[in-house]
């Protein structure tokens, strides 16, 4: 399994500081990864009681037998993960409130390529920060995957994320979440984090706008992209028209099904 090397963070401490109301039902924060999980989680950390925070791990289908408690109505957690949808996950999660997070595919292409160049990534993969690898073939590796590797962006997305449309889910996109942080005196992030919350079966407090504030700063999630170290490619700010078409390619119609066409 691929390793993740971050820093503690301390929302902890920063929770303790606001008067936390329990949760009644368990929520769970599934996400495509490479979207934005840190983000969501650090924010929503803000809003539940330290106590009820399922930090053991990142949920996955891989460890979801060891961590079917974090799901138990009797005892309500906030966890996360990347779960993929099948009969299994959708039983263990049908007590839970379903949070899905995605981003655009074009723009994950380059987000998965950067965090895999970066210092925070060990794995498998280290070659691909060698001299020998084009950026252009980096990207087509991040689309199409490597076999036995990497799975394809197709494969991820799939049961990550457009899956998990057709069931009970509330669906967060990255780019309205950064947005409505960027602009958190907004009547528009207001009706997106009233929204979030109430999905997440949360009233939302008075002071609702320094938890976000504090939960989204940079300097608590150590794979926020300012805080990704050794990345010696230079990526682009975008997905050029060639490789947005072996987007399309791989994954025929999922722009369209996550709402980005």
């Amino acid at each position: 399994m691929p390793e993740i090397f971050v820093q503690a963070d301390t929302l902890d401490a920063e929770n303790a500081r606001y008067a936390q109301t329990p949760l009644q039902q368990p929520v769970f924060l599934n996400s495509v990864p490479k979207s934005g999980s840190h983000l969501l989680r650090n924010i929503l950390r803000m809003f539940v009681p330290v106590s009820q925070h399922y930090a053991a791990d990142f949920i996955q289908w891989g460890n979801l037998a060891q961590h079917r408690h974090a799901f138990d109505p009797a005892k309500p957690s906030l966890s996360w993960g990347h779960l993929f949808f099948a009969d299994a996950s959708v039983v263990e999660t049908a007590h839970a409130r379903r949070i899905v997070l995605y981003r655009d595919p074009y723009d994950w292409v380059i987000a998965r390529a950067r965090f895999m160049l970066s210092d925070q990534f060990s794995g498998n993969v280290e070659f691909l920060g060698n001299g020998e690898i084009e950026v252009d073939e980096l990207l087509t590796m991040m689309i199409f995957g490597l076999p036995g590797k990497l799975p394809s962006l197709n494969d991820i997305y799939e049961l990550n994320a457009a899956a998990w449309l057709g069931a009970r889910c509330h669906a967060v996109k990255l780019e309205e979440l950064t947005q409505a942080v960027k602009t958190i005196d907004s009547a528009d992030a207001e009706a997106f984090f009233a929204g979030l919350l109430k999905a997440c079966g949360i009233a939302m407090p008075g002071d609702w706008q320094d938890r976000v504030r504090i939960g989204a700063d940079p300097a608590q999630s150590g794979t926020a992209r300012e805080n990704l170290t050794g990345i010696a490619k230079e990526l682009p700010k975008e997905l050029g028209p060639r490789h947005r078409a072996l987007v399309d390619y791989n994954a025929p119609g999922l722009r369209a099904v996550l709402g980005y066409v």
